[in-house]
Parts: structure tokens; C-alpha cells; sequence
């Protein structure tokens, strides 16, 4: 057993429901929730303001360092925030999405990224949640989950989440960009997603927020009564 508990991961492609899952399993467990995703949204967006390119890896990798990054834990999840800023609700615009996928690519920026994140997990007691938690950043993780749905099932889902935002969308486009994000996730050559090794494989196309969360309560359940 860690010093803080277990460190979990959550990994899984765009809309498959790490983000709501990881931060409910956190509540429960009274466990740090470290949404990588976030990190990545942050980066794009100081690359924004600052009139970065998100071709410019040179800048992004020197931009990713320099940067007052903080995830600070709150009531309802977690705070992202940048040079003393909270921009948690900016970094979740469809741009910035679109961004942060391209930011996402860049070795250096991942390489910036896994140090922090590291720094934050290793003591565990953490549900740390991206698309390369378990096969990159963590790969000796207590206990590694990855969910997955159908891509039509997650465009639904995100074209939801984003008309109660107030953003007009069609689900063609939102399935469509999720193709793309699928495709640019599984080819870039650092981090790709993959089913980390030894993790538990879970469908969430037809299942409940409940139905997820009660699977992986039993799972870490299991496993803390087995180093108990």
C-alpha cells in the first residue's frame, strides 16, 4: 500500500465517461482527483492567449514549463488554475478541445506533463484519469481501468454536454470530431492510447453513471482487501 492509499487509473477515449466516473470514485474513496485532460485544455489555452501555434513544438514545450499550473481539489471535483486564475469552465470550450488535441501531440508537452503528474500520484491516493494514465504515466498503478463506448454512443454524449453549455452543435460534426480525436489519439508516436496492460476493459455504451461507478467501487473493494 502507497502512503496516501491507492493510485487508479481511468483511461479511455474522448466521451466515454473518465471524467464524471473518476471524479465520483475520487468523492467516495476521499482520494485526490487528478483530471490530466484538464492539464492538457490549460496548456492550449495559455497557448492561446499567448499567440502560440499549435505547431510551434518548441514553444509549447518551453510555454508547458514556464507555466503556474495548479489542479486544486474543491466541493464539486476540481479547480483548474492558470497564473492564479481559475479557467476551469474556459478550458472546456469545443476550441479548446480542438486545441488540446494538437497540444497533446507534442513530446515535450506530454514529457512536462508526466512530471507533474507523477509528482502528484505516486504517494497515492489519487484516481488520476487521461488517455495514457495506466500504459504511460503510471504503468505501476494499483489498480488500472479503461472504459470505452461505441463512437456514436460518446458523440451523443458530448453533443449533450454541450448544448446544456449553451454551444449549438450537430451530432454529425461532434461524431466526426470524435473520429478525428479517436485517430490522432491511437497514431501519435508518444503515449498512444492503448488498453494499458492489466487493465479492466469496460463498455460503458449501455450503462448507467450508477452502473460504471458500482463496478469499479467493487473492483477497488477487492483490491484493498487483498493488501489489507
Amino acid at each position: 500500500m502507497r502512503p496516501k492509499g491507492l493510485l487508479v487509473t481511468i483511461d479511455g477515449p474522448a466521451g466515454a465517461g473518465k471524467s464524471t466516473i473518476a471524479r465520483l470514485l475520487a468523492q467516495k474513496l476521499g482520494y485526490l482527483y487528478l483530471d490530466t485532460g484538464a492539464m492538457y485544455r490549460a496548456v492550449a489555452l495559455a497557448a492561446k492567449r499567448r499567440g502560440i501555434s499549435p505547431e510551434d513544438e518548441e514553444a509549447l514545450t518551453r510555454l508547458c514549463r514556464e507555466l503556474d499550473l495548479k489542479l486544486v481539489p474543491r466541493g464539486d471535483g476540481l479547480a483548474v488554475m492558470l497564473d492564479g486564475e481559475d479557467v476551469s469552465e474556459e478550458i472546456r470550450t469545443p476550441e479548446i478541445d480542438r486545441l488540446s488535441s494538437m497540444v497533446a501531440k507534442v513530446p515535450g508537452v506530454r514529457e512536462c506533463l508526466k512530471e507533474r503528474q507523477r509528482a502528484l500520484g505516486e504517494a497515492g491516493g489519487v484516481v488520476a484519469e487521461g488517455r495514457d494514465m495506466g500504459s504511460h504515466v503510471f504503468p505501476d498503478a494499483d489498480l488500472k481501468f479503461f472504459l470505452t463506448a461505441s463512437p456514436e454512443v460518446r458523440a451523443k454524449r458530448r453533443e449533450q454536454d454541450l448544448r446544456r453549455k449553451g454551444y449549438s452543435v450537430s451530432y454529425e460534426k461532434v461524431l466526426q470530431e470524435i473520429l478525428e480525436r479517436d485517430r490522432r489519439d491511437q497514431e501519435r508516436e508518444v503515449a498512444p492510447l492503448v488498453v494499458p496492460e492489466g487493465a479492466i476493459l469496460i463498455d460503458t455504451s449501455s450503462l448507467t453513471t450508477e452502473e460504471v461507478l458500482k463496478r469499479l467501487l467493487e473492483e477497488v473493494e477487492r483490491r484493498l482487501s487483498s493488501v489489507s
